[in-house]
Order: structure tokens, then sequence, then C-alpha cells
């Protein structure tokens, strides 16, 4: 077996496992381990009876054990060198620390993507590569393969590009962008419990800061592997075309959503008509808005159509508005009894405000009857309104029956003139 074929830590580690001497450093290994199981532990204790700072105490809760194990393997070796060979402890140090890569790679893709459904079997395929790029390492393979990719080369302009130097800044990408996106997480986690900020600037802000900090990581990333920023004009310059020309809509559905959540014309919880949809505002993105029915059917409604139509927010200033509902009683009848039971109909109902009280109106002498109609105030529109009315219809209609209050229907009289 030569020492190149199977990569210098694994041939070392053949030749100590051929030895008694190497049962001390599994005995090494083992305590390491056993403190970092109780570091990590601990972690997550303080973890859990912690409010504050709940973003940053997960995210070292999830990377105590491997980082605790890697601090304490590369304590622990230069001391036990003295007297024995660390080839196992050498070997335990690359895969600790792509353990502890690989989980916090996870960790600030679940806070950058949080309803991410694909994360699951990303965080299998992304163990699986870096895992890949330890077993390169540890034989020996990597140094041969990363000069086949360099030497695969072609250029953009005055930029000499290769297939590793596409690689490399694929990865440093990646890594900055984990980054901004971690710090994102926590910049917005931070925002959101602020209590005396509105809860469209804190969407706002939360946005901005995600949206500058990837930006920022990109500007970052390209230059420390050697890619010319002014190599990006053309793909720029497309960009801009595209957005000029295809892209109109969603480029105004954005800045559409930063000028409602600016002008805080349209919050969450508003009850608000556009076009042909009604319902309670449950999300505002920076592209749409969701409008969810009473019904329970939600509506998408790009952020372009709020900002360009007009827009009815029931709940705008206050959250009161006014519902009526309509009757018709015969000629008959006690017009002004009738009025007096629809309101006391509309007064035992939970919902209807005593002030402004409920009010009842004679509108029109119609052709089979008198119309009537009562006004009423409720605070709770998101609540919905069939319910309401259904129950003071219903109460009216069983208080015109007691009564004898009649509720006609269209009649209509045929005379005959000549009877032969």
């Amino acid at each position: 077996m030569q020492k190149t074929q199977f990569g210098g830590l694994l041939h070392d580690l053949w030749l100590d496992l051929q030895q008694p001497d190497v049962l001390w450093q599994g005995a090494v290994l083992a305590l390491c381990l056993g403190l970092a199981w109780l570091v990590a532990r601990a972690v997550r204790r303080s973890a859990g009876e912690a409010q504050d700072a709940q973003f940053g105490k997960r995210g070292l809760k999830r990377l105590a054990f491997p980082l605790a194990a890697l601090v304490l393997v590369l304590i622990a070796r230069p001391l036990l060198k003295h007297w024995h060979s660390v080839n196992l402890l050498n070997l335990a140090v690359p895969l600790l620390a792509s353990f502890a890569v690989i989980r916090a790679m996870v960790f600030s893709l679940r806070y950058g993507f949080p309803r991410a459904a694909w994360l699951a079997s990303f965080e299998r395929v992304l163990a699986l590569v870096v895992w890949s790029i330890v077993a390169l390492y540890l034989t020996g393979l990597l140094p041969g393969i990363v000069e086949s990719l360099d030497a695969i080369d072609f250029s953009v302009g005055k930029q000499r590009l290769s297939l590793w130097l596409i690689l490399q800044g694929t990865v440093a990408v990646l890594a900055t962008l984990l980054a901004a996106l971690w710090l994102g997480g926590l910049a917005e986690q931070r925002l959101m419990a602020a209590a005396g900020l509105d809860g469209n600037l804190k969407l706002v802000f939360a946005r901005l800061a995600r949206a500058g900090l990837v930006l920022l990581a990109v500007l970052i990333s390209l230059p420390l592997v050697g890619i010319d920023l002014t190599a990006l004009s053309v793909f720029g310059g497309a960009l801009g075309v595209g957005i000029g020309f295809g892209l109109q809509k969603i480029a105004a559905s954005y800045v559409s959503g930063f000028i409602i959540l600016l002008d805080r014309s349209i919050r969450l919880g508003n009850v608000i008509t556009v076009d042909k949809y009604n319902g309670e505002v449950t999300r505002i993105t920076t592209r749409y808005t969701v409008l969810r029915a009473p019904t329970g059917v939600e509506a998408i409604v790009p952020n372009e159509v709020l900002v360009g139509s007009v827009v009815q927010n029931e709940t705008y200033t206050n959250s009161r508005v006014r519902h009526a509902v309509t009757v018709q009683v015969g000629y008959g009848s006690d017009v002004e009894r009738a009025m007096a039971l629809m309101v006391e109909m509309a007064q035992a109902q939970s919902r209807v405000l005593a002030d402004p009280a409920p009010k009842a109106f004679l509108v029109r002498f119609a052709d089979s009857g008198v119309d009537l109609e009562l006004g009423f105030w409720i605070e709770d529109p998101e609540a919905g309104v069939q319910g309401i009315k259904s129950d003071i219809n219903l109460a009216i209609w069983h208080a015109f029956r007691r009564e004898g209050i009649e509720i006609p229907y269209p009649q209509r009289e045929v005379r005959l003139l000549n009877p032969s």
C-alpha cells in the first residue's frame, strides 16, 4: 500500500490501528465527544429557558455539539502528541468541521426559507456533497481534481474563467448568502419583537435588511475569488432590458409593495374590497397581498392592483362599519310598530353597537307594500357580515309573526272587463 494511494491520514491511521497505543487516541476522542455532549446539553437547557435572543440561542444549540467537540479535539491533539501519535484525532478534525458546516448551512437556510419543504432533501444532498469532499481530501484525490478543473478555462472579455474558479465563486457566494440570510433572519426577528414600531414598517425594514445583506454578500464574495464585477455588466444590462420590457408588471408590483408598506394605507387585519375581491388582509409581501374572504377563499392580489385601483378599506381609521337589512310590510300593517320591532331585534344582538344606535327608516312606498330599512353598526367586520344579518332577519321574522305584521309577496289582480 502506497501512502499516496490512500492519502496521508488514512495511511497513518492504518499503521496506528495495528498498534495498541491507538486505544489512547480512542479514549481521548471518546472523552472529547462526551464532554461536547455535556456542553451541548447545557446549551440546550439554557436555550429552552431563555426568551430573549431566541434566534441566536437556537443556532448555538444546533452547533454546540460539533463546535465543542472540534475545539476539544484541537486542544487535546497537541497535548497527546508528546507521548503518542494522533492520527485518529487528525482524522476527526475534518469530520467534525464538516459536520459543523452542514449544520450551520442547514440552520441558516431554515431561517432564510422558513416555509421551504425542500430543506429536508437538501440537507441530505448537502451532507453527501460535504462528506464527499472530505473523502476526496482524505484519500489524496482532491488536488488532482482541482488541477483538472482549473485546466478547463475560457475567457469572458478580459476575464479568464475556469471551472475551478466558477466552483469557488459559487461556493463563496453560497457561503456569504447563507451568512446574509442568517443575519437577515436575526434582524427580522429583532424587528418583529420591537414593540414601538408599526407592523408595516417592521416588514419594510426586515425586507430591506435582507435584500441589502444579500446584495452585499454577492459584492463581497465575487472579488474574493478573483472575479471582476465588471464582467457582470453585460448581465446587468440584459437584466435592465428585461425589466424594461418583459418584467414591467413584476417590477411594478414590487415597487407598489414597498409603497403600501411605507404609507401604511393597508395593514394586516384590514377588511378591504378591491375590484371584485373582498376579505381580510392576512399577508402583505413585496409582490402581492393575500385577502381571505368570509368563505375561506384566499385571493392573491398583485400590489400593482392595490396601488392603481380604488380600494374600500372598512377598517382604515376605524373598524366600525354600518350595514343594513331591508324588509317590506303590508299597507295595512302598523308601520311604526314594525320599525320599533326592527330596532329591538337589532339591539338584542351582541355584535350590534349601542352607539351609534340602530335605527329604522321608511324607504319608499312600493307596489306590494312599504319598504323599511334597518341600519346598524358593528366593530368586527373581520368576523363576517352574513351571520349577523341572518340573525337579525330571523329575529324580525319571528317578531312580525307574533305581532301579526304582514310581510307581503308580489300579487297581481286580473279583471275581466267583458265577461262575454
